[in-house]
Protein backbone atom coordinates (compact mmCIF):
# COMPACT_ATOMS: atom_id res chain seq x y z
CA UNK A 1 0.00 0.00 0.00
CA UNK A 2 2.95 2.56 0.76
CA UNK A 3 3.91 1.69 -2.81
CA UNK A 4 0.31 2.88 -3.82
CA UNK A 5 0.94 5.61 -1.88
CA UNK A 6 3.74 6.87 -3.47
CA UNK A 7 2.65 6.25 -7.22
CA UNK A 8 -0.56 8.59 -6.51
CA UNK A 9 1.82 10.99 -5.31
CA UNK A 10 3.82 10.74 -8.57
CA UNK A 11 1.06 10.52 -10.63
CA UNK A 12 -0.42 13.85 -8.88
CA UNK A 13 2.50 15.42 -9.31
CA UNK A 14 3.20 14.62 -12.74
CA UNK A 15 -0.28 15.98 -12.99
CA UNK A 16 0.84 19.66 -11.92
CA UNK A 17 3.71 19.68 -13.66
CA UNK A 18 1.93 18.76 -17.33
CA UNK A 19 -0.61 20.95 -16.32
CA UNK A 20 -0.90 23.16 -19.78
CA UNK A 21 -0.73 19.82 -22.05
CA UNK A 22 -3.12 17.92 -20.31
CA UNK A 23 -5.46 20.98 -19.82
CA UNK A 24 -6.47 20.49 -16.39
CA UNK A 25 -5.25 23.08 -13.46
CA UNK A 26 -2.91 22.18 -11.13
CA UNK A 27 -4.78 23.50 -8.43
CA UNK A 28 -6.99 20.64 -9.42
CA UNK A 29 -4.48 18.10 -9.68
CA UNK A 30 -2.89 19.31 -6.03
CA UNK A 31 -6.53 18.66 -4.28
CA UNK A 32 -7.23 15.74 -6.23
CA UNK A 33 -3.42 13.90 -5.09
CA UNK A 34 -4.01 15.77 -1.58
CA UNK A 35 -7.37 13.72 -0.77
CA UNK A 36 -6.55 10.49 -2.69
CA UNK A 37 -3.08 10.03 -0.76
CA UNK A 38 -4.96 10.62 2.77
CA UNK A 39 -7.58 8.49 1.55
CA UNK A 40 -4.38 5.71 0.63
CA UNK A 41 -3.43 6.45 3.72
CA UNK A 42 -6.83 5.49 5.70
CA UNK A 43 -6.96 1.99 4.09
CA UNK A 44 -3.75 1.03 5.44
CA UNK A 45 -4.69 2.83 8.57
CA UNK A 46 -5.88 0.39 11.68
CA UNK A 47 -6.68 2.67 13.64
CA UNK A 48 -8.71 5.24 12.69
CA UNK A 49 -8.66 7.68 15.65
CA UNK A 50 -4.75 7.78 15.39
CA UNK A 51 -5.02 8.87 11.96
CA UNK A 52 -7.58 11.18 12.43
CA UNK A 53 -5.31 12.95 15.03
CA UNK A 54 -2.38 12.74 12.77
CA UNK A 55 -4.73 14.50 10.06
CA UNK A 56 -5.62 16.89 12.52
CA UNK A 57 -2.29 17.62 13.40
CA UNK A 58 -0.83 17.92 10.01
CA UNK A 59 -3.77 20.48 9.34
CA UNK A 60 -3.15 22.59 12.09
CA UNK A 61 0.53 23.55 10.33
CA UNK A 62 -0.99 23.34 7.03
CA UNK A 63 -3.93 26.01 8.11
CA UNK A 64 -1.02 28.53 9.49
CA UNK A 65 0.69 28.50 6.14
CA UNK A 66 -2.66 29.44 4.53
CA UNK A 67 -3.58 31.70 6.99
CA UNK A 68 -0.10 33.06 6.80
CA UNK A 69 -0.42 33.59 2.91
CA UNK A 70 -3.93 34.82 2.96
CA UNK A 71 -2.77 37.59 5.05
CA UNK A 72 -0.23 38.67 3.60
CA UNK A 73 -1.56 38.63 -0.11
CA UNK A 74 -4.69 40.62 0.94
CA UNK A 75 -2.68 43.32 2.63
CA UNK A 76 -0.20 43.63 -0.38
CA UNK A 77 -3.57 43.36 -2.24
CA UNK A 78 -4.61 46.47 -0.67
CA UNK A 79 -1.47 48.53 -0.48
CA UNK A 80 -1.77 48.05 -4.19
CA UNK A 81 -4.91 48.79 -4.18
CA UNK A 82 -4.10 52.65 -3.15
CA UNK A 83 -1.26 52.50 -5.61
CA UNK A 84 0.63 52.33 -2.53
CA UNK A 85 3.89 50.47 -4.08
CA UNK A 86 4.08 53.80 -6.23
CA UNK A 87 5.80 55.01 -3.29
CA UNK A 88 8.43 52.53 -4.25
CA UNK A 89 8.32 52.10 -8.04
CA UNK A 90 8.19 55.91 -8.82
CA UNK A 91 11.77 56.17 -6.93
CA UNK A 92 13.15 53.27 -9.42
CA UNK A 93 14.04 55.64 -12.10
CA UNK A 94 16.29 53.78 -14.11
CA UNK A 95 15.11 51.89 -17.25
CA UNK A 96 18.03 49.72 -17.32
CA UNK A 97 17.03 45.99 -17.53
CA UNK A 98 20.04 44.80 -15.94
CA UNK A 99 20.25 47.58 -13.43
CA UNK A 100 16.35 47.04 -12.79
CA UNK A 101 17.11 43.33 -12.33
CA UNK A 102 20.32 44.14 -9.82
CA UNK A 103 17.83 46.03 -8.17
CA UNK A 104 15.18 44.17 -7.27
CA UNK A 105 17.09 40.89 -6.68
CA UNK A 106 18.98 42.72 -3.98
CA UNK A 107 15.94 43.98 -2.40
CA UNK A 108 15.11 40.88 -2.20
CA UNK A 109 17.49 38.95 -0.88
CA UNK A 110 17.39 41.45 2.16
CA UNK A 111 13.57 41.99 2.47
CA UNK A 112 13.42 38.42 2.64
CA UNK A 113 15.67 38.08 5.73
CA UNK A 114 13.58 40.67 7.33
CA UNK A 115 10.11 39.33 6.93
CA UNK A 116 10.64 35.83 5.11
CA UNK A 117 10.83 34.77 1.74
CA UNK A 118 7.00 33.65 1.09
CA UNK A 119 5.98 37.66 1.81
CA UNK A 120 8.57 38.94 0.21
CA UNK A 121 7.95 36.99 -3.21
CA UNK A 122 4.56 38.23 -2.91
CA UNK A 123 5.07 42.22 -2.56
CA UNK A 124 8.28 41.85 -4.94
CA UNK A 125 6.18 40.06 -7.48
CA UNK A 126 3.47 42.80 -7.50
CA UNK A 127 6.09 45.70 -7.75
CA UNK A 128 7.77 43.58 -11.02
CA UNK A 129 4.15 43.47 -12.34
CA UNK A 130 3.56 47.23 -11.93
CA UNK A 131 7.30 48.06 -13.04
CA UNK A 132 7.48 45.37 -16.53
CA UNK A 133 4.60 45.42 -18.94
CA UNK A 134 6.60 42.29 -21.34
CA UNK A 135 5.45 39.17 -20.22
CA UNK A 136 8.26 37.37 -21.19
CA UNK A 137 10.82 39.73 -19.14
CA UNK A 138 8.39 39.50 -16.20
CA UNK A 139 8.77 36.02 -15.92
CA UNK A 140 12.04 35.86 -15.91
CA UNK A 141 12.25 38.30 -13.30
CA UNK A 142 9.68 36.61 -11.26
CA UNK A 143 11.51 33.33 -11.63
CA UNK A 144 15.03 35.27 -10.28
CA UNK A 145 12.84 36.60 -7.61
CA UNK A 146 12.23 33.49 -6.38
CA UNK A 147 16.03 32.34 -6.23
CA UNK A 148 16.55 35.88 -4.23
CA UNK A 149 14.09 35.14 -1.82
CA UNK A 150 14.87 31.63 -1.29
CA UNK A 151 18.71 32.64 -0.51
CA UNK A 152 18.09 35.71 1.68
CA UNK A 153 15.59 33.37 3.85
CA UNK A 154 18.48 30.94 4.22
CA UNK A 155 20.81 32.97 6.74
CA UNK A 156 17.92 34.71 8.70
CA UNK A 157 16.20 32.55 11.43
CA UNK A 158 13.00 34.44 10.68
CA UNK A 159 13.88 34.08 6.93
CA UNK A 160 12.78 30.64 5.97
CA UNK A 161 10.23 27.92 7.40
CA UNK A 162 12.76 25.30 8.24
CA UNK A 163 15.51 27.80 9.17
CA UNK A 164 13.05 28.90 12.14
CA UNK A 165 12.49 25.24 12.90
CA UNK A 166 15.87 24.90 13.09
CA UNK A 167 16.50 27.73 15.75
CA UNK A 168 13.67 27.08 17.45
CA UNK A 169 14.60 23.17 18.09
CA UNK A 170 18.23 24.77 19.13
CA UNK A 171 19.95 23.28 16.21
CA UNK A 172 21.27 26.41 15.06
CA UNK A 173 21.31 30.37 17.47
CA UNK A 174 20.34 33.41 15.67
CA UNK A 175 23.69 35.46 15.59
CA UNK A 176 25.20 32.00 14.44
CA UNK A 177 23.11 31.31 11.05
CA UNK A 178 23.40 35.52 10.25
CA UNK A 179 27.50 34.97 10.65
CA UNK A 180 28.24 31.52 8.94
CA UNK A 181 25.31 31.40 6.04
CA UNK A 182 25.26 35.35 4.62
CA UNK A 183 28.08 35.17 2.31
CA UNK A 184 27.31 31.66 0.89
CA UNK A 185 23.56 32.43 0.42
CA UNK A 186 24.38 35.52 -1.30
CA UNK A 187 26.49 33.87 -3.65
CA UNK A 188 23.80 31.71 -4.19
CA UNK A 189 21.86 34.80 -5.55
CA UNK A 190 25.21 36.75 -7.02
CA UNK A 191 26.09 33.68 -9.45
CA UNK A 192 22.41 33.13 -11.35
CA UNK A 193 22.34 37.17 -11.73
CA UNK A 194 25.75 37.34 -12.89
CA UNK A 195 25.03 34.19 -15.77
CA UNK A 196 21.93 36.28 -16.57
CA UNK A 197 22.67 39.81 -16.72
CA UNK A 198 24.21 39.33 -20.35
CA UNK A 199 20.94 37.80 -21.45
CA UNK A 200 18.93 41.60 -20.78
CA UNK A 201 19.86 44.35 -23.15
CA UNK A 202 17.96 47.52 -24.13
CA UNK A 203 15.53 49.84 -21.66
CA UNK A 204 11.98 49.72 -20.77
CA UNK A 205 9.26 52.18 -22.00
CA UNK A 206 9.28 55.10 -19.92
CA UNK A 207 5.53 55.10 -19.52
CA UNK A 208 5.85 51.92 -17.49
CA UNK A 209 7.22 53.77 -13.91
CA UNK A 210 4.36 56.18 -13.38
CA UNK A 211 0.65 56.19 -14.23
CA UNK A 212 -0.73 58.79 -11.32
CA UNK A 213 -4.47 57.32 -11.37
CA UNK A 214 -6.72 56.92 -8.44
CA UNK A 215 -8.97 58.64 -6.73
CA UNK A 216 -7.37 58.42 -3.11
CA UNK A 217 -5.09 60.97 -1.58
CA UNK A 218 -1.72 61.09 -0.99
CA UNK A 219 -1.89 61.20 2.27
CA UNK A 220 -4.39 57.84 2.34
CA UNK A 221 -1.65 56.03 0.22
CA UNK A 222 1.36 56.96 2.65
CA UNK A 223 -0.73 55.86 5.45
CA UNK A 224 -1.89 52.39 3.60
CA UNK A 225 1.51 51.53 2.30
CA UNK A 226 3.24 52.49 5.70
CA UNK A 227 0.77 50.64 7.70
CA UNK A 228 0.74 47.94 5.72
CA UNK A 229 4.75 47.34 5.42
CA UNK A 230 4.97 47.83 9.29
CA UNK A 231 2.30 45.15 9.97
CA UNK A 232 4.65 42.41 7.49
CA UNK A 233 7.39 43.86 9.08
CA UNK A 234 6.16 43.13 12.70
CA UNK A 235 5.23 39.60 11.89
CA UNK A 236 8.47 38.27 13.04
CA UNK A 237 9.15 40.83 15.89
CA UNK A 238 5.60 39.72 17.41
CA UNK A 239 6.70 35.61 16.80
CA UNK A 240 9.75 36.59 18.95
CA UNK A 241 7.81 38.22 21.39
CA UNK A 242 4.53 36.24 21.69
CA UNK A 243 5.92 32.86 20.57
CA UNK A 244 2.66 32.94 18.86
CA UNK A 245 3.27 31.12 15.32
CA UNK A 246 3.75 33.76 12.37
CA UNK A 247 0.11 33.45 11.06
CA UNK A 248 -1.28 35.11 14.50
CA UNK A 249 1.21 38.09 13.78
CA UNK A 250 0.24 38.21 10.17
CA UNK A 251 -3.95 38.13 11.02
CA UNK A 252 -3.30 40.93 13.89
CA UNK A 253 -1.49 43.37 10.75
CA UNK A 254 -4.10 42.90 8.33
CA UNK A 255 -6.70 43.48 11.29
CA UNK A 256 -4.93 46.42 12.08
CA UNK A 257 -4.86 47.79 8.34
CA UNK A 258 -8.49 46.79 7.94
CA UNK A 259 -9.35 49.20 11.22
CA UNK A 260 -6.72 51.54 9.35
CA UNK A 261 -9.05 51.41 6.05
CA UNK A 262 -12.06 51.94 7.43
CA UNK A 263 -11.62 54.88 9.41
CA UNK A 264 -9.90 56.34 6.10
CA UNK A 265 -13.35 55.40 4.09
CA UNK A 266 -15.97 56.34 6.84
CA UNK A 267 -17.18 59.66 5.24
CA UNK A 268 -16.13 58.63 1.80
CA UNK A 269 -19.41 58.30 -1.14
CA UNK A 270 -20.50 55.01 -1.59
CA UNK A 271 -18.58 53.97 -4.60
CA UNK A 272 -15.57 55.04 -3.53
CA UNK A 273 -15.65 52.62 -0.38
CA UNK A 274 -16.85 49.78 -2.92
CA UNK A 275 -13.39 50.34 -4.65
CA UNK A 276 -11.27 50.52 -1.94
CA UNK A 277 -12.16 48.90 0.70
CA UNK A 278 -10.62 45.36 2.42
CA UNK A 279 -13.44 43.69 0.33
CA UNK A 280 -12.10 44.33 -3.08
CA UNK A 281 -8.65 43.76 -1.98
CA UNK A 282 -10.35 40.33 -1.10
CA UNK A 283 -11.55 39.46 -4.36
CA UNK A 284 -8.11 39.95 -6.10
CA UNK A 285 -6.46 37.41 -3.73
CA UNK A 286 -5.81 34.11 -5.76
CA UNK A 287 -7.60 31.56 -4.31
CA UNK A 288 -6.73 28.64 -6.43
CA UNK A 289 -3.40 29.47 -5.61
CA UNK A 290 -4.05 28.99 -2.33
CA UNK A 291 -6.02 25.62 -2.99
CA UNK A 292 -3.41 24.93 -4.51
CA UNK A 293 -0.87 25.14 -1.82
CA UNK A 294 -3.54 23.33 0.44
CA UNK A 295 -2.74 20.22 -2.00
CA UNK A 296 0.21 20.01 -2.28
CA UNK A 297 0.62 19.89 1.40
CA UNK A 298 -1.79 17.26 1.85
CA UNK A 299 -0.26 14.81 -0.11
CA UNK A 300 3.06 15.84 1.37
CA UNK A 301 2.08 15.16 5.09
CA UNK A 302 0.37 11.81 3.83
CA UNK A 303 4.12 10.52 3.06
CA UNK A 304 4.69 12.24 6.29
CA UNK A 305 2.41 9.95 8.39
CA UNK A 306 3.36 6.63 6.18
CA UNK A 307 6.98 6.90 7.33
CA UNK A 308 8.25 8.06 3.43
CA UNK A 309 10.12 10.71 4.18
CA UNK A 310 11.38 9.73 7.09
CA UNK A 311 12.39 5.95 5.42
CA UNK A 312 13.96 8.06 2.44
CA UNK A 313 16.29 10.07 4.86
CA UNK A 314 17.12 6.76 6.68
CA UNK A 315 18.37 5.17 3.88
CA UNK A 316 20.34 8.21 2.53
CA UNK A 317 22.50 7.94 5.94
CA UNK A 318 22.60 4.14 5.47
CA UNK A 319 24.30 4.65 2.21
CA UNK A 320 26.13 7.53 2.13
CA UNK A 321 28.47 8.10 4.49
CA UNK A 322 29.33 11.69 3.54
CA UNK A 323 26.98 13.95 5.63
CA UNK A 324 27.80 16.89 3.24
CA UNK A 325 26.56 14.56 0.09
CA UNK A 326 23.71 13.54 2.28
CA UNK A 327 22.76 17.40 3.29
CA UNK A 328 23.37 18.10 -0.23
CA UNK A 329 20.89 15.71 -1.70
CA UNK A 330 18.23 16.80 1.17
CA UNK A 331 18.15 19.94 -0.12
CA UNK A 332 17.51 18.80 -3.91
CA UNK A 333 15.13 16.70 -2.43
CA UNK A 334 13.43 19.41 -1.09
CA UNK A 335 12.75 20.96 -4.50
CA UNK A 336 10.59 17.98 -5.07
CA UNK A 337 8.86 17.42 -2.01
CA UNK A 338 8.55 20.02 0.73
CA UNK A 339 11.39 21.14 3.09
CA UNK A 340 9.56 21.02 5.78
CA UNK A 341 9.49 17.64 6.73
CA UNK A 342 12.36 16.40 5.32
CA UNK A 343 14.30 18.74 7.70
CA UNK A 344 11.63 17.54 10.27
CA UNK A 345 13.25 14.33 9.44
CA UNK A 346 16.52 15.02 9.63
CA UNK A 347 16.13 16.97 13.17
CA UNK A 348 14.39 13.18 14.29
CA UNK A 349 17.19 11.22 12.87
CA UNK A 350 20.13 13.29 14.14
CA UNK A 351 19.69 14.38 17.70
CA UNK A 352 21.96 17.15 19.41
CA UNK A 353 24.22 14.66 21.03
CA UNK A 354 25.15 13.27 17.11
CA UNK A 355 25.47 16.60 16.24
CA UNK A 356 25.35 19.62 18.71
CA UNK A 357 24.03 23.26 18.56
CA UNK A 358 25.75 24.95 15.42
CA UNK A 359 27.65 21.96 14.27
CA UNK A 360 28.30 22.30 10.62
CA UNK A 361 25.67 19.64 9.83
CA UNK A 362 23.13 22.00 10.79
CA UNK A 363 24.18 25.20 9.14
CA UNK A 364 24.60 23.46 5.92
CA UNK A 365 21.16 21.97 6.31
CA UNK A 366 19.85 25.50 6.87
CA UNK A 367 21.42 26.81 3.71
CA UNK A 368 20.69 23.52 1.82
CA UNK A 369 16.89 23.10 2.97
CA UNK A 370 16.33 26.61 2.17
CA UNK A 371 17.95 27.19 -1.11
CA UNK A 372 17.26 23.94 -2.76
CA UNK A 373 13.61 24.41 -3.34
CA UNK A 374 14.78 27.00 -5.67
CA UNK A 375 15.40 24.06 -8.62
CA UNK A 376 11.49 23.63 -9.58
CA UNK A 377 8.96 26.05 -9.43
CA UNK A 378 7.16 24.00 -6.81
CA UNK A 379 9.92 23.31 -5.12
CA UNK A 380 9.55 25.95 -2.44
CA UNK A 381 6.19 28.04 -0.87
CA UNK A 382 8.19 31.08 -2.48
CA UNK A 383 8.08 29.15 -6.16
CA UNK A 384 4.36 28.04 -5.57
CA UNK A 385 3.61 31.71 -4.55
CA UNK A 386 5.14 32.97 -7.18
CA UNK A 387 3.49 30.54 -9.61
CA UNK A 388 0.12 31.33 -8.32
CA UNK A 389 0.65 34.59 -8.83
CA UNK A 390 2.09 34.49 -12.70
CA UNK A 391 0.87 31.04 -13.93
CA UNK A 392 4.09 30.04 -14.55
CA UNK A 393 4.69 26.77 -16.87
CA UNK A 394 6.78 24.48 -14.88
CA UNK A 395 8.65 23.29 -17.82
CA UNK A 396 9.35 26.96 -19.14
CA UNK A 397 11.12 27.40 -15.81
CA UNK A 398 12.71 24.04 -15.79
CA UNK A 399 14.15 25.74 -18.64
CA UNK A 400 14.84 29.43 -17.91
CA UNK A 401 15.77 29.07 -14.19
CA UNK A 402 16.28 25.69 -12.98
CA UNK A 403 19.58 25.54 -14.35
CA UNK A 404 20.73 28.96 -12.95
CA UNK A 405 19.42 28.26 -9.37
CA UNK A 406 21.19 24.83 -9.03
CA UNK A 407 24.62 26.72 -10.11
CA UNK A 408 23.91 29.21 -7.05
CA UNK A 409 22.90 26.23 -4.69
CA UNK A 410 25.87 24.55 -5.27
CA UNK A 411 28.67 28.18 -5.52
CA UNK A 412 26.99 28.79 -2.37
CA UNK A 413 27.55 24.88 -0.81
CA UNK A 414 31.22 25.36 -2.09
CA UNK A 415 31.67 28.78 -0.87
CA UNK A 416 30.42 27.60 2.63
CA UNK A 417 33.42 24.26 2.35
CA UNK A 418 35.88 26.81 1.91
CA UNK A 419 34.78 29.33 4.70
CA UNK A 420 34.53 26.07 7.21
CA UNK A 421 36.81 22.89 5.91
CA UNK A 422 36.02 19.41 7.69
Amino acid sequence: MVALLVLVFVVGYLGIVLEHNISIDKSSSALLTGALCWTVVAFMSHDPDHMNEELLHHLSEIASILFFLMGAMTIVELIDTYDGFDIITDRITTRSQTKLLWIICILTFFLSALLDNLTTTIVMVTLVKKLIEDQKLKLVFVGIIVVAANAGGAWSPMGDVTTTMLWIGGQITATNVITTLIVPSLVCMLVPLLFLTPSLKGELPKKMFSNGEGHQTQAEKYIIFFTGIGGLISVPIFKTVTHLPPFMGMLLALGVLWLVTELLLKNKEEHFRNNYSVYKALEKVDMPSVLFFLGILLAVSALQTEGVLRGLAGWLSDNISNQTVIVTLIGLLSSIVDNVPLVAASMGMYDLSTFPTDDRFWELLAYCAGTGGSALIIGSAAGVAAMGMEKINFFWYVKKISWLALIGYFAGIGVYLLMFPN
